[in-house]
């Protein structure tokens, strides 16, 4: 590999580029380059990742200082040790080079812009990384993943006050968080959900160099977060049945539980999907549609298709707007509405169905009954008909078999205990 300068009296020139990562798009040029301007105590130099565009040159910190001779070594080296600061400025000129794409391909490249989306990774605090994440995230109308990211910063604020360094996050720090938590009386479910949503402010540091990996909390032998006490829950065919004849005289009853039904029927779809839905989704008697969920996180978009059940009919004639191709469904959205305004009108029909679900199924004996019951209860049904669960995973959105398996996972102990027991009736 062609090195781009030679060293002279034990110094290296101003700037020492090395070809090994490159990348260049519409005019603007990303590659990564050690600073030779300034060296540390111990005779290394940092290395950045240089953006240059019309004639500017912007320089991103990796986290990473090496001396010359290792520089010179890195593209080809066969150290442990070097092949892993290689993947770690591999990593950080990876984010940048991926923004840059992103901002260029939308025509919208600045280094003002640029800065603002790397922001987070710079961010030597885990309160401005997570700010950081929050803004993004507000910007890009991901209304719900931002409210989950700034609940858990709340969080660590009334632990840690306004300024927690990133890596300052220990084990030993982790460990007493989740005890914080725990004497707030959070439950094991939402303490993961908070440990998570560190993890990922983590990771992205520890991508772009701010955070070593031997400084990495997460991890066997480290801290590993526990999974959630909380047990997913299918209905049988027969409970299903049960709430669907179920009428206590109630309009607004009949309404939230035809609802929930309307999730069951449409491949178990989410709330927030089903808020969304409008006639011109309906093609040849299917209801077609993407998963907001994994809209901007797959780079080919799965589309759904749920067969228009004469229950689901029945429904939209009861409770649907006027039949005409750009009006939803159903009178939940109006089309005026911003990112904010959905999310809290799809959190507000979430709750109202979940109470009177709950009170449905108090009245039949069932238990608790939620959207999520919904969901899994399709899931469920099909797979104890012996549905394939190939099948199972295109009509739920997945995008493995091997989700699919875990998800249904969760649901069959009821079936194997029934099974069990069948073992021993003699």
């Amino acid at each position: 590999m062609q090195i781009a300068c030679t060293l002279s009296d034990q110094t290296c020139e101003c700037i020492k580029i090395n070809g090994m990562f490159r990348f260049t798009k519409d005019g603007i040029s990303v590659l990564t380059i050690l600073d030779t301007r300034r060296h540390k105590a111990d005779g290394a130099y940092p290395v950045k990742v240089q953006v240059c565009y019309s004639r500017v040159q912007k320089y991103y910190p990796t986290g990473k200082t090496l001396s010359c001779e290792e520089w010179n070594r890195l593209p080809s080296t066969k150290n442990r040790e070097l092949s892993e600061i290689r993947e770690s400025i591999e990593n950080s000129f990876r984010i940048v080079r991926d923004t840059v794409e992103e901002l260029a391909s939308d025509a919208e490249f600045s280094f003002d812009n640029l800065n603002v989306r790397l922001k987070k990774a710079v961010s030597d605090t885990l309160n401005a990384a997570f700010t950081a994440k929050i803004e993004e995230l507000y910007k890009d109308d991901r209304i719900g993943s931002m409210l989950y990211y700034k609940g858990i910063l709340k969080g660590i604020e009334r632990f840690a006050k306004n300024r927690t360094r990133i890596d300052g996050v220990t084990v030993d720090w982790l460990r007493r968080y989740e005890k914080f938590l725990m004497a707030e009386g959070k439950n094991r479910t939402t303490i993961g959900m908070h440990m998570r949503g560190i993890r990922a402010v983590l990771n992205t540091a520890r991508q772009c160099g701010v955070l070593k990996n031997s400084q990495y909390p997460f991890g066997v032998g480290k801290f590993e977060i526990q999974a959630g006490e909380g047990r997913k829950r299918a209905l049988p065919l027969e409970q299903i049945g049960m709430i669907a004849r179920y009428d206590d005289g109630s309009a607004a009853t009949a309404k939230y539980r035809d609802y929930w039904l309307f999730l069951y029927n449409c491949n178990g779809i989410n709330v927030a999907d089903f808020v969304r839905l409008k006639y011109k989704d309906i093609i040849d008697g299917e209801i077609c549609f993407v998963r907001q969920k994994t809209s901007r996180t797959v780079k080919v978009l799965k589309e759904i298709r749920a067969i228009v059940t004469p229950l689901m009919q029945g429904i939209i004639d009861r409770w649907g707007n006027p039949k005409q191709a750009d009006n939803f469904l159903f009178p939940i959205l109006t089309g005026d509405e911003d990112a904010m305004r959905i999310k809290q009108k799809t959190t507000y029909l979430t709750r109202a169905i979940n109470k009177r679900m709950n009170e449905i199924g108090e009245q039949l004996g069932i238990g608790p009954v939620s959207t999520y019951t919904a969901r899994h209860s399709f899931a469920t049904v099909l797979k104890r008909s012996g549905a394939n669960i190939a099948f199972i995973s295109e009509s739920l959105g997945h995008n493995d078999l091997k989700t699919t398996e875990n998800y249904l996972a969760s649901f069959e102990k009821d079936e194997r205990i029934k099974n069990a027991e069948l073992l021993t009736k003699f």
